[in-house]
């Protein structure tokens, strides 16, 4: 016959109780934010290529604020800072920073100025590069084949680092995958520019 039980979970429920609401409510405010913080950043995308520079900053100034309320208390729960969701968040706001640079012809911050980590960083960084693509076509489309040129060079510099950071998947989180990418739009626009710059030599030499 069985008999009652003496075991006494009441302390060890408290505890990780204590835990895991903690987690959950960090968990709560970081997917909370998350839309805004990736909203604000595309919005801020799309105010670079049409040339509103202030309004973009003022955009991903309102991204990092949100992204400061939400990481203190993350600090205790570094796996829900790593978790999709919240990276993919992080990492639409590099990208944001890093496009403002290059389009306003800026060095590039560090990841410590942005207030990121490497890798969501990094892939922010070779998502820039289809924004990049982006205003090349448009300075082409305009006629302004020198810069064109230069916007091509800067995503072949920004292949060649993200090419040369060869480190297993799992510690970038699948950055070789976005790295192909990269590779992949810079060889289209290659050939949209080689097009362009001997469409232009013959259309100067007919004129001659």
């Amino acid at each position: 016959m069985a008999t009652d039980s003496t075991l006494d979970l009441a302390a060890l429920e408290v505890a990780v109780r204590a835990e895991l609401d903690g987690k959950f409510a960090a968990r709560e405010l970081a997917l909370k934010n998350c839309r805004r913080i990736i909203q604000g950043s595309s919005k801020a995308i799309r105010a670079l290529h049409r040339g509103e520079f202030t309004g973009a900053r003022e955009l991903l100034d309102e991204v990092r604020a949100m992204m400061e309320e939400i990481e203190p208390s993350l600090a205790e729960h570094t796996d829900i800072y790593h978790a999709g969701f919240y990276y993919d968040a992080v990492k639409e706001y590099a990208e944001g920073e890093l496009t403002a640079a290059l389009v306003e012809g800026r060095p590039l911050p560090l990841p410590a100025d942005v207030g990121v980590h490497a890798v969501p960083y990094l892939k922010g960084l070779g998502e820039a590069v289809g924004e990049l693509r982006r205003r090349l076509l448009d300075q082409l489309r305009v006629g302004d084949l020198e810069a064109a040129e230069r916007t091509f060079s800067d995503m072949e510099v920004i292949h060649d680092l993200l090419a040369a950071l060869d480190y297993p998947d799992g510690m970038t989180s699948q950055l070789r995958r976005t790295t192909d990418v990269a590779r992949a739009l810079i060889e289209r626009s290659r050939a949209d520019l080689t097009t362009t710059i001997v469409q232009e030599r013959l259309r100067a030499q007919l004129e001659r």
